[in-house]
């Protein structure tokens, strides 16, 4: 799979927020970051372009199948840590000591913390996306979804991230969570 393949992955129909405009966010938060050594960056980046290639809202191994296609595609000696890093996206949880995979699950979830406008766009864009589950089946997933990383001592692992993100993300947590009630 060529670049412009995947690409034009993001571009397909009903990815209103899993789309490349997702990727040039977390390419930018990725630039944004001090202290990473080249190898990190270009696998980072690597995670960030693959991460969420496979992206099917009916289906619960997109990550797996991410990770799948990247490790046949990227640099043979990235292919292990690009991997094992987009299967971190399924969860969000990192281990204390990752620092690679605390950089990519708080560029990933960077989101939660934008201003409140961009906040509401990325809610509306997730509701469009899951267009094909109805209304109260959708609230009470998304609500799910919300408050177990509410509930989080600490939402973005990376402590830049957090120190930046945190409280914003729990205010946003907070206003969707209320309007889904």
């Amino acid at each position: 799979m060529t670049r412009d393949e995947l690409v034009a992955a993001y571009a397909a129909p009903g990815r209103h927020y899993h789309n490349l405009a997702h990727i040039e966010d977390c390419l930018a938060a990725l630039a944004r970051i001090d202290g990473l050594s080249v190898a990190e960056r270009e696998t980072l980046s690597e995670a960030i372009w693959w991460h969420d290639a496979v992206y099917d809202p009916t289906r619960t191994d997109n990550e797996e199948r991410s990770a799948e296609l990247a490790e046949q595609h990227v640099r043979a000696e990235l292919r292990q840590e690009v991997g094992r890093l987009i299967r971190l996206t399924k969860t969000h949880d990192v281990p204390a000591d990752d620092r690679l995979g605390a950089i990519l699950i708080s560029i990933d979830l960077s989101i939660l913390g934008a201003d409140p406008a961009r906040y509401d766009a990325y809610a509306a864009a997730i509701r469009r996306e899951f267009s094909h589950v109805a209304e109260g089946e959708y609230r009470a997933g998304r609500a799910r979804v919300l408050r177990r990383f509410a509930a989080r001592e600490v939402i973005f692992p990376d402590p830049a991230f957090a120190a930046s993100f945190d409280r914003q993300a729990r205010a946003n947590l907070a206003r969707e969570l209320a309007e889904l009630s």
